[in-house]
């Protein structure tokens, strides 16, 4: 058996998110540690959904970077616009409805930033998919707020979930929706040196 590569650089995952860690195991990424960051997620004025997106996987991956210099760091953020409108997470049922009310039957875009910084070096990539809903019935849209599946998601849904049933069509990425576009993030820590250790 082969010892395990302790040279190698620790990966930092600045998310609690669970769907971010199920999709990063999905490709055998495996963070050694997840330290969340907490940030202000404020859009400034006039900000464009896709600024927001990279300015906010950045300044998780700032904050991270200065507790873990040492470390690669991951961080990511996932914005939902209708047009220039932004749909963050829902502050409580009535706004859930409302953002599926507006979802229904039109288009949408989804924003992914992804973030590495690893030995001082930043790099970034925004990933834009888009999503289309088809037409809601007032049922369709009561069952899935009572399930609270809606809670914590920007845009008031969760792909991965019931609201899956919701979607036509996409055109882009689907783990992005998810929350993390796993092309570019393997990308980025093959490019910052991460390599998985060997036990």
């Amino acid at each position: 058996m082969s010892r395990p590569d302790l040279s190698a650089p620790r990966l930092v995952l600045a998310s609690s998110s669970p769907r971010r860690i199920e999709l990063l195991a999905q490709i055998g990424v495996v963070p050694d540690h997840v330290d969340p960051a907490d940030i202000d997620e404020t859009p400034l004025k006039g900000e464009t959904p896709m600024r927001l997106a990279e300015r906010l996987a950045r300044g998780k991956a700032e904050v991270v970077a200065a507790r873990s210099p040492d470390a690669i760091v991951l961080a990511a953020d996932t914005v939902v616009a209708l047009g220039r409108r932004l749909l963050e997470k829902p502050a409580d049922e009535a706004e859930a409805r409302r953002f599926l009310e507006l979802l229904s039957g039109r288009n949408h875009r989804v924003f992914t930033g992804v973030v590495v910084i690893a030995g001082g070096q930043t790099t970034c990539r925004v990933v834009d998919t888009r999503v289309s809903f088809k037409t809601l019935s007032a049922e369709e849209i009561a069952t899935y707020v009572a399930s609270g599946e809606w809670r914590g998601k920007a845009g008031g849904y969760g792909i991965q979930g019931a609201a899956a049933a919701f979607v036509r069509r996409i055109v882009g990425s689907h783990p992005a929706v998810m929350g993390l576009p796993l092309y570019e993030a393997a990308n980025l820590l093959r490019g910052a040196g991460w390599r998985p250790r060997i036990a």
